[in-house]
């Protein structure tokens, strides 16, 4: 397995010594070289020698390997190598650095441990005994909830007239402050650090309070939010939360830093003693970055790594940049991004990088996206990883749009067999996987959960005009547990624009939770069109398990669509062509509507072909084949039987009859062999190999 010309790097090596042999010698003269850099910088020289042999692995030992700075490749380092763990050891990647110094004392809510910084410090995460301890938030999310429930609203915002928009208009009427109710914000200790996140529509903004005024109650921010402060399309002031307030600091497992005295205080968990209890800050952001020179024609090439752990990396405040076509003033600095955090970077960065890889890797407690693949990324593997617990989503994919240079689009990227979960802990509204402007990628057997927004996004063009997130194909994924009732306008799997060639197929995707409208299974949003939605099995969704905004001749064909809590398939916007094709297709429903419509929706215009499709009523009630959509922006819409929707050219072929599952109370939609559904030419759908396989080629 090994060869003569591969490298070692050990927690014992020493970086003076040759690399060569697994163990430090007998004589301690020679042995394993201590850090990756120096490993990075050996291949490198073997490559300008002229002395590279051929593909090379650097073998890491078991342990912790602490850096101080991000760990950097360049096109100096393309070469066929390998950084992989030794055969049955866990290395690890380290961005965090141990606190010890601690002091315990009694607090006026128990014990308290303090330990001093230096005055520099400016950490955001605290990690202790391997998992993420929350900074002083106001309200508190009460134990065993999903803190939906946990937010204040805003009195009052004097730029937001609810007369004259109506809750529905003013998107981008952004502002810099409010009016709090009485007793939600005070003077607070160091007021300046303490940040405003308000969580409203499909975005979370982080704005940082600038002052306080007590006499007034109102709290100005040093940014700007993004969109109006209102809840979303509905006559309410927006709900927020306060993070990061010393005065809420009680409760076991939080922690403050008090930047301006360099003291750090924690409240530990029952149990937790200096002694048995490992506390680590991070001191990186990033953690690894490829970076190639796109414009030169150098690229990051042919660097592998596999079985490696990543660890303990920090987020910051983020300066954000917007589309040039916004519209928006480009001098204001602004809380959020309009949506997805699509300004937040990866803990582990690629721009530039070619046939690069990571597999078996496990990336977790990290403030950004996990990875994020940037301009002119192509041929890329992400297989077989863990990433966790991070601050955004898990993979995010941005190139060059339409309209920019061709060396800087990113695509044909494979994401296969990863799970990715537990993130948009700061920033919100991540997804699981985020195709920005990318083509040719496959998204397939990941396991994707817990999150707060979409699972997986693909497009990042709203409406019909040109768009390079073509051709991906998103398959066999297992997608649930979003939004958590925290935002609103999420799918499980959400896309953008016109994309001919991309295909959703085989995913099951179940429990999506909104906040006040829009949780479903799949969107497809503003524009989608030419996409193939095909055997997917979508369920216990609070709106509908399909969607389309407005769009055109996509098909959606042999899916099982089920118990939607507000119908169960919908469409926005009619308009004069033909939206979906919606065929040979299962539908249940639990007393809800169907078909939904929505906003400026026309039942008599043909913008659906439905036909061959089964429909049924668990409640014992003959299916209700159209009805108005039960939140959002709704339109009175005319509710239809089946002859009558029959009487307008729809379903003519289709039953309403019991499809006969296996085991609906278990959610298993697989049909009977005597099941009707057959003879409407459906196919069974296997969901034995939906998310990570166990042997991964």
């Amino acid at each position: 397995m090994f060869q003569t010309h591969d490298l070692y790097v050990s927690t014992q090596g020493n970086d003076r010594w040759t690399g060569k042999l697994a163990e430090p010698n007998a004589a301690g003269a020679d042995g394993p070289l201590a850090t990756v850099e120096r490993a990075r910088n050996v291949v490198r020289a073997l490559k300008q020698s002229g002395s590279l042999p051929g593909p090379i692995t650097v073998w890491l030992r078991g342990g912790r390997y602490p850096i101080k700075q991000t760990i950097e490749f360049t096109c100096e380092d393309s070469a066929p190598v390998t950084y992989a763990a030794y055969p049955g050891e866990n290395p690890m990647i380290d961005g965090g650095t141990p606190i010890t110094n601690w002091q315990v004392t009694s607090g006026p809510h128990g014990p308290m441990w303090i330990a001093s910084v230096p005055p520099s410090s400016s950490f955001r995460s605290l990690f202790v005994n391997g998992q993420r301890r929350s900074r002083p938030r106001l309200p508190k999310i009460p134990a065993g909830t999903d803190g939906r429930d946990a937010f204040y609203r805003m009195e009052h915002v004097a730029n937001v007239d609810f007369v004259r928009s109506g809750g529905t208009t003013d998107l981008f009427d952004g502002w810099d402050r409010f009016i709090a109710r009485p007793g939600d914000i005070n003077q607070w200790h160091n007021l300046q650090d303490v940040e405003v996140v308000v969580v409203h529509y499909w975005i979370e903004e982080r704005m940082p309070m600038a002052s306080f005024n007590p006499d007034t109650r109102e709290v100005v921010s040093t940014r700007h939010s993004m969109f109006a402060l209102k809840d979303d399309f509905v006559a309410r002031y927006a709900k927020y939360y306060v993070d990061n307030v010393f005065e809420a600091l009680r409760e076991p497992g939080e922690w403050y830093l008090d930047r301006a005295a360099g003291r750090l205080h924690y409240i530990p968990m029952p149990g937790e003693t200096p002694e048995n209890t490992a506390v680590m800050v991070p001191v990186v952001d990033q953690l690894i970055k490829l970076t190639g020179d796109i414009d030169h024609n150098r690229y990051v090439e042919f660097v592998r790594f596999e079985g490696l752990g990543f660890e303990h990396a920090d987020w910051r405040e983020l300066d954000v940049t917007l589309e040039p076509d916004t519209g928006m003033p480009a001098d204001r600095k602004y809380a959020a991004s309009p949506q997805a955090a699509s300004h937040v970077p990866g803990a582990i960065s690629l721009t530039g990088a070619r046939y690069c890889a990571f597999e078996q890797c496990a990336i977790r407690r990290v403030g950004y996206y996990g990875v994020e693949l940037a301009d002119g990324c192509t041929g890329n593997r992400f297989v077989g990883n863990e990433i966790a617990d991070m601050g955004a989503g898990g993979i995010k994919i941005n190139g060059a749009d339409a309209h920019g240079p061709q060396t800087h689009r990113t695509g044909k990227t494979i994401i296969t067999d990863n799970h990715i979960h537990d993130g948009g802990v700061i920033y919100h509204s991540a997804t699981g996987v985020f195709l920005k402007h990318t083509g040719g990628n496959t998204v397939a057997h990941n396991h994707i959960h817990d999150l707060y927004y979409s699972g997986i996004s693909t497009g990042w063009v709203w409406g019909y005009t040109d768009n390079v997130s073509i051709n991906n194909c998103i398959e066999k994924n297992h997608i649930h547990h979003l939004g958590k009732g925290w935002l609103s306008d999420m799918g499980g799997i959400y896309t953008l624009g016109v994309q001919p060639g991309t295909v959703l197929c085989g995913n099951l995707i179940h429990d999506v939770e909104k906040a006040n409208y829009g949780g479903w299974a799949i969107y497809l949003d503003e524009g989608s069109s030419h996409i193939l939605v095909e055997d997917n099995v979508c369920y216990h969704t609070t709106s509908q398990p399909f969607n389309t905004h407005y769009g055109r001749e996509n098909i959606i064909r042999n899916n099982v669509f089920a118990l939607g809590r507000e119908g169960q398939v919908a469409l926005g916007r009619a308009e004069a062509h033909v939206s979906f094709t919606f065929e040979k297709n299962i539908v249940v429903s639990n007393g809800q509507p169907i078909f939904i419509g929505g906003y400026a929706y026309d039942f008599t215009t043909r913008s659906i072909i439905s036909d061959l499709n089964l429909f049924w009523d668990i409640s014992g009630a003959a299916p209700v084949l159209t009805g108005p959509r039960q939140s959002g922006r709704a339109q009175p819409v005319p509710t239809l039987n089946l002859a009558e929707w029959q009487a307008r050219g729809n379903d003519l072929h289709s039953l309403c009859v019991d499809p006969r599952f296996i085991d609906l109370a278990q959610c298993d939609f697989n049909p009977l062999p005597d099941s009707p559904v057959f003879a409407l030419g459906f196919r069974p759908i296997d969901m034995t190999d939906v998310g990570p396989r166990q042997a991964i080629a």
